[in-house]
């Protein structure tokens, strides 16, 4: 026996199906029997979904993390921070350094 895995449903086939279960065209188990759906459950759980949240509740969600803002490098606070730090002590000692070499010239 073939393993038949999980099935993927469009948008528009779920909104079709939902509506001619919400107007009473057909029952859950006639539309479950007419589309070759597993169970009537499906049907009745996309139906509760698109009674509560409207038809975006039917539409496909994206799979894994959301991507990150535009604007962000990846780096943590406590990186920036590191990473400012780091610069920062760059520049006091060029400026030290400069002004000994300043000193150095006066005398």
């Amino acid at each position: 026996m073939a393993k038949q895995g999980r099935r993927s449903f469009t948008f528009e086939f779920k909104l079709e199906v939902v509506r001619r279960f919400v107007d009473g065209g057909a029952s859950a188990l006639e539309l479950a029997r007419e589309h070759d759906l597993a169970s009537p459950k499906q049907v009745e759980t996309w139906a509760r979904l698109y009674r509560r949240d409207g038809e975006d509740a039917l539409r496909p969600k994206p799979k894994g993390r959301p991507a990150k803002p535009a604007g962000t490098t990846g780096l943590s606070e406590l990186e920036r921070l590191r990473q400012e730090n780091l610069e920062l002590s760059a520049k006091v000692a060029y400026l030290e350094k400069l002004r000994a070499l300043k000193e150095q010239g006066r005398d």
